[in-house]
């Protein structure tokens, strides 16, 4: 099931996943790593975080951050622990996250992947994302997708 996040209760799971799933493809370097992740709670305390249970009391096992900019969907950050992929966990996270926005009248979406995340490239690609450009700064790939409009 897909909830909203509960800040108490899924924020140690939430850094935890960010930690083992996402910071190993970063490029960035330790301090600048270690200030992103004490950021983590307002980062996380702007834009919107739903996350993937077995059922509604029980703990995450993935999460996703998104914000909404005018007519645009942006992917912040998106996990799912190792145990739970290939379970349609993640997809089913960005459909929920998609449907949103679109209803909000978001027309497009927008996703930074590490360089060394193929996994997450592939992934994305397969739900219909393309590349756009690759940012030799952070060394990550702009995947972008257009968004059908929900009423």
């Amino acid at each position: 099931m897909i909830r909203y996040r509960r800040p108490k209760q899924d924020d140690p799971d939430i850094y935890n996943l960010i930690k083992e799933e996402l910071v190993p493809f970063s490029s960035l370097p330790t301090n600048e790593l270690n200030k992103v992740i004490e950021e983590l709670p307002k980062r996380l305390s702007r834009g919107v975080t739903l996350v993937a249970s077995p059922h509604y009391e029980a703990d995450l096992v993935g999460f996703i951050h998104f914000m909404i900019h005018g007519e645009l969907l942006y992917i912040d950050m998106m996990a799912v622990a190792p145990e739970y992929q290939r379970k349609q966990q993640g997809k089913t996270l960005m459909s929920q996250a998609e449907n949103f926005a679109s209803s909000r009248g978001c027309t497009r979406s927008k996703v930074m992947v590490d360089q060394g995340n193929s996994r997450a490239h592939l992934f994305y690609e397969k739900l219909g994302y393309q590349m756009i450009r690759y940012i030799q700064l952070s060394q990550c790939y702009e995947l972008e997708k257009k968004l059908t409009m929900r009423t």
